[in-house]
């Protein structure tokens, strides 16, 4: 049951998630070390998992009709998850989309171990600079979809705690283990030490990326949007996604799906 209405627009509740979305948002959320999630799927996976690594939902905020949803697609919710019933009004005052889905949560973020991370992975995959919140969200749903153990994004990235990114992941920020700030150093450090190949996706490779060795421990490299990969050591391989038109590439989220399903799947 929830602990009570809130109908106020000025309750220290609207102004505790408006905080995580402001302008501000992301030093307030990593201060913080939560952040807003308004997306229906993200908010069941959220509560079906609940592996204490991944993002837990600190705190629930729904309208009536959102309770109805909530209840119909996890039943009861979960001891330890405050709740909190509230106003339409209220609700649209908190959410950082035009049209409410009736249901927002606060969680905390996950806290994933980068060594544990690399000794018990064997696909992973690495996007260096991406700035684009629909692209990384994209790239975390795919990366899930095909089967990869982790995504791991470089310092200078988007942050993959911002409501468009979280919202684009459509719940998989609770089925992969994400991690940020990861710079390209300690990525082949690691990779080294746990005997990973790094095979970056370079248009301009000769090799097919259909071409990789799949039983190896892989880590597939993407670079920026706007620049593309950053500069490599010699032992880094390249590959490319042939291609069929006439346009140069793709973009990266649609690369990185085409990539990681070919290392990932087959």
């Amino acid at each position: 049951m929830p602990n009570h209405l809130i109908s106020s627009l000025h309750s220290p509740h609207v102004e505790r998630v408006k905080a995580l979305l402001s302008s501000r948002g992301k030093k307030v959320r990593r201060e913080r070390e939560e952040f807003v999630v308004d997306n229906l799927p993200a908010i069941f996976s959220a509560i079906k998992n609940r592996n204490p690594n991944f993002p837990s939902i600190k705190t629930l905020y729904y309208s009536e009709s959102g309770l109805e949803k909530l209840t119909r697609a996890v039943g009861e919710i979960p001891a330890g998850i405050e709740s909190y019933l509230v106003t339409s009004e209220v609700l649209a005052q908190m959410a950082d989309v035009e049209s409410p889905q009736g249901v927002l949560a606060v969680a905390a973020q996950s806290k994933f171990d980068l060594a544990q991370i690399f000794k018990s992975s064997k696909k992973i995959a690495y996007f260096w600079q991406l700035q684009d919140p629909g692209n990384a969200g994209t790239v975390i749903r795919s990366a899930d979809g095909c089967g990869f153990d982790a995504v791991l994004f470089s310092d200078e990235s988007v942050d993959i705690y911002g409501p468009k990114v979280v919202r684009a992941t459509v719940g998989s920020l609770w089925n992969i283990p994400v991690l940020e700030e990861i710079s390209l150093s300690t990525l082949i450090t690691f990779a080294t030490e746990y005997g990973y190949a790094i095979v970056a996706l370079d248009a301009k490779s000769e090799i097919d990326i259909a071409n990789v060795d799949k039983a190896n421990k892989t880590i597939l490299v993407f670079g920026n949007e706007a620049r593309g990969i950053p500069d490599l050591p010699n032992s880094v391989s390249l590959a490319a996604i042939p291609m069929r038109g006439k346009t140069e590439s793709f973009n990266v989220a649609s690369a990185a799906t085409i990539a990681m399903y070919e290392v990932g799947l087959r």
